[in-house]
């Protein structure tokens, strides 16, 4: 770690009303896979008209899914989560606006996160728009498809799991799918997906606090969707410093004031000592539990 760099991070953040915006390179300490880092393999995430459109991939989607939801839910922060949290706690970091749907920020104590693309811990019906958790669904589909699970995970390989709580699993033909309980409508994960937009009403909330910083932070995101560089955009415009994070290049390299090529658990960890010590909000292991609202 080039201590000078970081201690450049830390002049840039002091004393201002920092703004983190994180994506997958933050969680992949914690197991999770990101999509466009340099050693990721290739990946085709399902798009929301494939899911709405197509009953064979929908079926495929959520047999996948029920494995790869309890993979991400068992996930842990990792040192750079917690070293966000800290860094709230001692008054730098003003919020959070996370790519990820893992809630691991939420899991490490940082108070103000806004889930930019949802969570993998509550499903929508997009018929009445009803709510229910993750959990609830699962005992569902455990009943409509008695040792499934139980079968995958005793198998001798792993599986991986990527960023969307998608499990690598090939034999799903057999699948029962499970509707809305309330009106017989199709059920899907409260996750925004390639092909759809984000709620304008959290888009707004995003931008309200970009215009409230005084510097942006940007960890683990190369920025390549739209739908977080243009909050990095609107921060530049602004005049903020914006300090990035991240292994390998991001679209937003020319409007950063400093660029740190470097990982972001060990990055952050130094920055976060920089500042007066804060506590973890959050033991580590300590679990987590998304109410549905």
């Amino acid at each position: 770690m080039d201590t000078e760099v970081v201690k450049r991070a830390a002049e840039l953040l002091s004393a201002r009303a920092t703004v983190v915006i994180s994506g997958a390179g933050l969680s992949t300490d914690s197991g999770i896979p990101d999509y466009r880092s340099p050693d990721s393999p290739p990946r085709t995430p399902m798009t929301y008209q494939q899911f709405v459109g197509d009953p064979v991939f929908r079926q495929r989607y959520w047999a996948r899914n029920h494995i790869g939801w309890r993979r991400m839910d068992a996930a842990r922060p990792n040192p750079g989560h917690r070293a966000v949290a800290q860094l709230e706690r001692a008054g730098v970091v003003s919020g959070v606006i996370t790519q990820n749907v893992d809630l691991l920020h939420m899991k490490a104590g940082a108070r103000r996160v806004i889930d930019l693309h949802g969570t993998y811990a509550r499903v929508r019906c997009l018929r009445c728009a009803k709510l229910i958790s993750r959990m609830t669904l699962a005992q569902h589909l455990e009943a409509a498809n008695p040792g499934f699970a139980e079968n995958l995970s005793a198998a001798p390989t792993g599986i991986e799991v990527a960023p969307d709580a998608d499990a690598v699993v090939t034999d799903t033909e057999r699948f029962r799918m499970v509707d809305c309980l309330s009106c017989g409508g199709l059920l899907k994960p409260d996750i925004v997906y390639f092909g759809e937009n984000v709620p304008s009403d959290r888009v707004e909330a995003a931008f309200d606090m970009i215009d409230e910083a005084q510097a942006i932070l940007v960890a683990g995101s190369s920025l390549t969707v739209m739908s977080g560089l243009r909050f990095v955009r609107r921060a530049a415009k602004n005049g903020v410093p914006v300090v990035i994070v991240n292994r390998g290049r991001t679209r937003a390299d020319e409007l950063a004031t400093l660029r740190i090529d470097a990982g972001c658990s060990e990055t952050l960890r130094a920055l976060a000592a920089e500042f007066p010590s804060a506590e973890p909000a959050v033991p580590d292991g300590a679990p987590y539990r998304l109410s549905v609202k």
